[in-house]
């Protein structure tokens, strides 16, 4: 797919150039990794990564692809990317950047688009019953 939003491409060409950013991109590529695991597999800081993983919410290039509760109560949240890989091709005032979308990242989020319809479905079906 060819990425033409503007923000996007931003988002895009900044990743390439921080190198923490690109650790972090490869290190929830395959699978879902919750903040920690991500510092103890970039040794990058604490604070540095929960920055730059709040950047790449923001710019739609990391997801929350789960949230667990851990058993002291804490909600703890695992990521993953968006994009498979990309490449940035520069023509005379144009910069042109195809994308391979991460399949399993799509996948979940097709999923869970899907059981909200349901969920909705089954709770309108309650409704009217209570209502009769």
């Amino acid at each position: 797919m060819i990425i033409k939003g503007k923000r996007l491409k931003r988002a895009l060409l900044a990743a390439l150039a921080d190198t923490d950013l690109q650790r972090i991109l490869d290190a929830a590529m395959y699978q879902s990794k919750s903040v920690n695991q991500i510092i103890n597999e970039t040794n990058i800081s604490h604070t540095t990564a929960c920055r730059k993983i709040k950047w790449l919410l923001e710019e739609n290039l990391l997801i929350v692809d789960k949230i667990q509760i851990t058993e002291e109560g804490k909600k703890s949240s695992f990521f993953r990317t968006v994009l498979k890989s990309f490449n940035v091709k520069y023509e005379y005032n144009s910069v042109i950047i195809e994308a391979e979308q991460n399949v399993d990242t799509l996948r979940k989020v097709t999923q869970k688009f899907f059981s909200l319809d349901e969920f909705s479905e089954t709770a309108n079906v309650k409704k009217e019953k209570q209502e009769e």
